[in-house]
């Protein structure tokens, strides 16, 4: 049974490069599509007609300026949220994006030293009210992960130290926001990890209700 009339949910995945975001959001995806929700994949940067300019000129770009980043990561965002997930939302779908407005708190706002703050004021403006109602932060050592990602853009290219305090970014936003920031072990096998994810969402009783266990697909 679907979600009817309520709203949606909004989650994000999150994580340095190289921990398989986008392989668990395809697999969250396809578990409650079974179960009978409407899911709209997302990813940043991106999602958008000007967002997937905006993802050309971060991820493949030249250089620019640490804060010419962040506001451009704003920008991208704030055409997704008015764009696609605030209708998705409002009809009852469920939003499952690859990347969110935590990826900026993690790398301009603690990486770039830019100021978890002031990153976070601006894209409140950029965002409104349409922030994610639980995060996964996939973790596991970054220069692991980093071995792991096939081609590297701008962004994934730098060297470690970079990497390492997005992931210290990561955990702070963990430690102090573990209300919406929930932890999982990216080492885990795909069907773990998505287990692991559907174990947070029943905490909140957010999952439509199903005849069993059994009735939702399996990975």
């Amino acid at each position: 049974m679907g979600v009817g009339n309520r709203r949606g949910r909004y989650l994000a995945l999150e994580g340095t490069e190289g921990v398989g975001k986008t392989t668990l959001a395809v697999h969250l995806a396809a578990r409650l599509s079974h179960m009978g929700v409407e899911v709209k994949l997302v990813r940043e940067p991106g999602g958008t007609a000007l967002g997937e300019k905006i993802r050309s000129l971060l991820l493949h770009g030249g250089g620019m300026s640490e804060w010419a980043e962040a506001l451009l990561f704003a920008a991208q965002r704030s055409e997704l949220a008015r764009q696609v997930i605030r209708p998705a939302l409002e009809r009852g779908a469920w939003v499952i994006s690859d990347r969110s407005v935590y990826s900026s708190l993690a790398y301009q706002g603690h990486a770039r030293g830019l100021g978890v703050d002031g990153v976070r004021e601006v894209n409140a403006h950029a965002l409104g009210e349409t922030t994610p109602d639980m995060v996964l932060w996939l973790e596991m050592d970054p220069e692991k992960a980093l071995a792991r990602q096939e081609g590297r853009d701008r962004i994934g290219g730098e060297g470690p130290a970079l990497h390492r305090a997005v992931w210290e970014g990561y955990r702070n936003l963990w430690m102090s926001e573990g209300d919406v920031v929930k932890r999982i072990d990216a080492s885990l096998t795909i069907g773990q990890s998505v287990d692991t994810a559907f174990s947070f969402l029943r905490s909140r009783r957010w999952l439509p209700v199903v005849a069993s266990e059994n009735d939702e697909a399996r990975v």
